[in-house]
């Protein structure tokens, strides 16, 4: 009989949204009181097992159940939300890890060292730089690009870690906390609509995107929007209106995703022909070579428009990063997991970044599962998943843990 109780995770996740979630959904903004308030619950949860709780340098909490060997399984997720967030987005993750973390205590000593970690600032919501504690370990942040960012309130990402004690120049000694890990496993709700549309709770996650991300300016000549006949105008708009259309196409020809997120017009009043545009370019993929093609083609594309339009036309890279893949052994384990949990498995890539990504990119063997999201929707007090999909996500976790313990145990 397993001691392994996954209603408690759900009943858990219920406790955690009444303390500190309102009408409009969660409010653990990292680095604020309301996610304070929640790692405290956490802690209080963790003290009640025979762990040893840490926070290093970069804020990420780590609670380390000794094993017969120092090498390390890592199980992860992250308590901060998004303002307005959803019930179950990272904080599954824990509190899913914390219930395995349970179950292996319970049965005496583990043959490897096993170590919940709680990452500091996923969601990036209030400075507008994701993955701040995961990237702090992995090696690949660069604090100085970090501390010119403010809040809207105008307090810098600086000021707002001092309070929690934690110091830009000193965070990537965290990276220490990954010197020993031999596997990191990650549980996440999806986040988006395929498992659903497959009427599929689970799924291995086969990485995640590489992403693109660019600004665009088409420039033209602004002029009067009466006297300036079709024929004669440098329109800007037109040859951006084109653009966002075509990288649709783009995407659908390579089997990524592409999005204009935004477009703004100067001198941007109704009674004038668009002299410049601005507009934002995302795009991402799986596969690198591809994500290049999509990039090279959507250039060459904003090139033929901006001369149908009589328009210049200059790019900007805003964001990359190389598409992230898990690790083979990992996949098949999970798979394996999730079809001794289910009895039916899919394998996809996601398309938003996690905690997982920066782990991998330190050279950590890495896997991620995905649990159904109702209608696909995430960052929202609507987020939802049923509760015995949540249920088998728990347990299918636990199952992938055993297996990656003795994988490691094997190597």
């Amino acid at each position: 009989m397993s001691n392994l109780n996954p209603q408690r995770t759900i009943d858990e996740l219920k406790e955690l949204r009444a303390l500190t979630g309102d009408e409009n959904g969660a409010q653990r903004v990292a680095f604020t009181d309301t996610w304070a308030k929640g790692r405290a619950w956490l802690r209080a949860k963790l003290e009640q097992l025979p762990v040893e709780i840490e926070t290093d340098e970069a804020g990420n909490v780590w609670a380390t159940l000794k094993g017969q060997s120092d090498r390390e399984l890592l199980i992860g997720g992250h308590m901060d939300s998004v303002p307005n967030g959803g019930w179950l987005d990272g904080c599954l993750n824990v509190l899913a890890g914390l219930e395995v973390l349970r179950r292996i205590a319970a049965e005496g000593q583990p043959p490897v060292t096993v170590r919940l970690v709680d990452w500091a600032d996923e969601e990036g919501a209030r400075f507008g730089r994701s993955l701040f504690g995961s990237s702090a370990a992995s090696g690949t942040m660069n604090p100085d690009d970090l501390r010119h960012l403010v809040d809207k309130q105008g307090i810098s990402l600086g000021d707002a870690i001092g309070a929690y004690k934690l110091n830009l120049d000193t965070v990537k000694q965290a990276g220490k906390q990954l010197k020993k890990a031999a596997a990191y496993l990650e549980l996440h709700i999806e986040q988006g609509p395929v498992l659903e549309s497959m009427n599929l709770p689970l799924g291995v996650v086969l990485g995640t995107y590489g992403v693109e991300r660019h600004a665009i300016r088409f420039t033209g000549q602004s002029a009067h929007a009466g006297s300036t006949p079709m024929d004669k105008r440098k329109d800007a708009f037109g040859a951006a209106a084109k653009l966002g259309l075509e990288i649709r196409e783009i995407a659908k020809r390579h089997g990524g995703v592409c999005t204009v997120g935004s477009v703004v017009t100067r001198p941007g009043i109704v009674t004038a022909v668009v002299g410049e545009c601005d507009m934002t370019l995302d795009q991402r993929h799986i596969n690198a070579d591809l994500l290049g093609r999509m990039l090279h083609e959507a250039k060459q594309a904003s090139q033929r428009f901006a001369e149908e339009e009589k328009c210049g036309v200059e790019w900007n890279r805003i964001w990359q990063i190389e598409p992230i893949h898990f690790h083979p052994d990992l996949i098949q384990m999970c798979d394996a997991a999730i079809m001794e949990t289910a009895g039916v498995v899919h394998r996809l890539p996601s398309g938003p970044l996690h905690d997982a990504a920066e782990v991998a990119r330190a050279g950590v063997p890495t896997i991620m599962l995905f649990v159904q999201s109702l209608r696909g929707i995430s960052h929202n007090k609507i987020e939802d998943t049923r509760e015995d999909h949540l249920a088998m996500s728990v347990e299918a976790l636990d199952k992938l843990a055993s297996k990656a313990m003795g994988w490691i145990v094997g190597r």
